[in-house]
């Protein structure tokens, strides 16, 4: 490969099939990145070549397991990229079983790896082959309760001006009645706070409103856990990006995800953005019942 005159950033998408690869993609190339989809992986060093010399700058690949034999090859085509000075970024899309059951039949298309079997036997395979960049993923999206519309502007948030000097935070409220985030790099349980839902007054209101917001961070223990969550940050942001980590997820809930966890998640987004740091708020289950 050829110098490194010509800097290229390059970002792996990949995923379940039916978890939003596509939708991913669209949105990056809205947001100016040079993308291509389904190149067998063993050609990735091949395209970084190709957008050195037509100074790409920002290249996507959408990566999925209809390459099949390639694809078992990306380890040893990741290590030939950084030998060259290009340590790819992998963005992965994920979805539930039964999320992408739906999704499948809606298209009425077999998954890549169903061949004559069930739809459930080819989510299987795919995991399994995925499990590998699943793990190495520096950003994991699970699209199970969200649209086209939210994926993209999660993408939006992630791509559309590229920092390679600090962390991004995602800050995610949730219910563990409605199971854990599988997208979540940490996660916190603020159910050892008093529960609004039990005072009349507040139980029709959200986390989102000033008078739950200030009956949740006026209990006691409620400051002690926001300065612990901010040290915790403060502890993990310079490993994360010295080990080219760009994204952290942390996820706090609470029963329903409707009052505490989200009062917690904004007040924390709060005292982030204060520090200058970059996040996003995602209140996964607000709405629901």
């Amino acid at each position: 490969m050829s110098d490194l005159a010509s800097p290229v950033q390059l970002l792996v998408v990949t995923g379940m099939s039916g978890a939003g690869r596509r939708t991913a993609g669209h949105a990056l190339e809205d947001l100016g990145w040079f993308v291509v989809d389904n190149l067998p992986p063993s050609m990735l060093p091949d395209l970084i070549e190709v957008s050195r010399e037509r100074q790409f700058s920002r290249v996507a690949v959408l990566l999925d397991v209809r390459s099949r034999s390639d694809f078992r090859k990306i380890p040893e085509v990741f290590a030939r990229l950084g030998e060259a000075g290009v340590v790819p970024e992998i963005l992965f899309l994920d979805a539930s079983d039964a999320t992408i059951v739906r999704r499948q039949e809606s298209v009425r298309r077999p998954l890549p790896l169903q061949g004559s079997g069930r739809l459930l036997d080819g989510i299987q395979k795919e995991r399994k082959m995925l499990a590998g960049l699943r793990g190495s993923a520096d950003l994991v999206i699970d699209t199970t309760s969200i649209n086209i519309h939210e994926l993209t502007a999660r993408v939006a948030e992630a791509y559309a001006e590229p920092d390679e000097t600090d962390l991004q935070v995602t800050l995610m409220s949730f219910g563990f009645k409605n199971g854990l985030p599988i997208d979540a790099d940490m996660v916190f349980d603020v159910r050892f706070l008093p529960n609004p839902h039990w005072v009349p007054a507040l139980r029709p209101q959200t986390g989102l409103a000033q008078p739950v917001s200030a009956y949740v961070l006026g209990q006691p223990d409620a400051e002690p856990f926001l300065a612990h969550l901010l040290g915790v940050v403060d502890l993990i942001r310079p490993g994360y990006v010295r080990e080219g980590k760009r994204h952290a997820t942390v996820a706090i809930g609470c029963t329903g995800g409707k009052h505490r966890s989200t009062a917690m998640v904004e007040e924390l987004a709060r005292r982030l953005a204060a520090q200058g740091l970059r996040t996003e708020v995602v209140h996964r289950d607000l709405g629901q019942e």
